[in-house]
Order: structure tokens, then C-alpha cells, then sequence
């Protein structure tokens, strides 16, 4: 049993990242599901695939890499709100990710959005994790 789904959600792409894997398989639920669609529509990943074959299912993400420099487009995979320490930001206070160069992705109750969304739509939430 996992304390943190999303710490370990990250790790693995980090790891996979580090290694140079093309692709990563991922223990699925709805919250990294969505995580994994909003790195997509950003242009993180190349692309993913959901297989719900067991009983929470699988997601199978292929990492993306320069095509001249063969490094990871995901430089850096940064978890903010612990199990231990959450943090919430309130639609003025969303933190901008490098002054705008990354994303910042938050839990919000109109869902998981990154944090210009959520600025868009004037609503505020936990910041889950810095993508850059």
C-alpha cells in the first residue's frame, strides 16, 4: 500500500526520464488519469493509453525527448502538497511555475486543472505538483 499514489505517480516518470525508457507503465486511478491528460494537452508526454484490465487499471505513457539533443522534455517533476502538509492556493495566490515557462498542476472542485485554468475560472485548490 501506497502513502502517496501521485509522489509515486511522478517518481516513476522521473525515473523513467532518468533512464532514457520510452515508455512507463503507471498503476492507475482517476486523479493520476487526469494528471496524465493534462501533461499531454501541455506537451510533456507523447502520448498515454489507459488499460483497465484489472481492478484499478494501468496507464501507459510514452515519454517525449528533443529529437536533436535526444534529452527529456520534462526537466523537472516537483511534488508540493504532501499527505503530511497539504497545500491550497486561492485563485489570486496560484504560483506561476518559472515565470510562466512551466505548470503548476492543482486539485480543484471544479477538477484537476493547471493553475492558469484555475485562474481563468477563478478557483482555487491544492497545489499538487510543479511540472517544468
Amino acid at each position: 500500500m501506497l502513502t502517496d499514489p501521485i509522489s509515486d505517480y511522478l517518481t516513476r516518470l522521473r525515473n523513467a526520464n532518468k533512464a532514457g525508457h520510452r515508455v512507463v507503465d503507471i498503476p492507475g486511478s482517476n486523479l493520476k488519469r487526469q494528471i496524465t491528460k493534462i501533461l499531454f494537452d501541455q506537451g510533456y508526454i507523447l502520448s498515454y493509453k489507459f488499460e483497465d484490465d484489472k481492478v484499478q487499471g494501468n496507464i501507459k505513457i510514452a515519454l517525449k525527448y528533443d529529437k536533436l539533443t535526444k534529452e527529456p522534455i520534462i526537466k523537472k517533476l516537483q511534488r508540493v502538497s504532501k499527505p503530511g502538509l497539504r497545500k491550497y492556493s486561492g485563485s489570486n495566490d496560484l504560483p506561476r511555475v518559472l515565470n510562466g515557462l512551466g505548470i503548476a498542476i492543482v486539485s480543484t472542485s471544479h477538477g484537476v486543472m493547471t493553475s492558469k485554468q484555475a485562474q481563468q475560472e477563478n478557483v482555487g485548490g491544492e497545489v499538487l505538483c510543479y511540472v517544468y
